[in-house]
């Protein structure tokens, strides 16, 4: 069996400063209602299933992500934030506003395959620790793969630090 290995990333959202990140004006940011819930978890769904870089885990984080999201569907404590280019959702994350919580981004800014490299993961990851940090939060944390393009190029912005968890084993 093959050992895939997880590193978990905390923000320190009371003593880090996140600069300000422009919108591209053809794109918008907002919370979504329990009406477009099911679309965002589609679209969160899809990310990952068209990303081959996930294909050898896609079995665990297809599980963990359904789990994590239904248990939260209807919580008090979770936020659906979605990134929408027209009328249509092209990335989003579901952040959880419970101190005790886990992660609280669930399971991080997803974008869809056709919109990636264009910084809009980078605006939708300073946009949720700003929401989580009004939200009264002093930090979040999120999971990834080792050496996921997360893990190595997004999740280090704004002074994320990496510690490893106990890695998991896959079939």
């Amino acid at each position: 069996m093959k050992k895939t290995g997880w590193v978990n990333f905390v923000w320190d959202l009371a003593g880090n400063e996140l600069p300000a990140v422009a919108t591209p004006r053809q794109y918008r940011l907002s919370l979504v209602k329990a009406a477009e819930r099911e679309q965002l978890q589609a679209v969160i769904e899809k990310s990952f299933v068209l990303d081959p870089g996930w294909n050898a885990a896609l079995h665990m984080i297809d599980a963990q992500v359904k789990s994590s999201i239904a248990a939260a569907f209807d919580s008090e404590s979770a936020n659906w934030l979605a990134l929408q280019h027209g009328a249509r959702i092209v990335g989003g994350t579901l952040l959880m506003t419970d101190p005790g919580a886990p992660a609280q981004l669930l399971p991080g800014p997803c974008i869809l395959m056709e919109y990636r490299n264009r910084g809009l993961g980078t605006l939708l990851l300073c946009s949720a620790l700003r929401h989580l940090r009004g939200a009264g939060m002093m930090r979040a944390c999120a999971k990834t793969r080792v050496n996921s393009p997360a893990a190595r190029f997004l999740y280090p912005k704004f002074g994320g630090q990496s510690s490893l968890i106990e890695p998991l084993l896959a079939a």
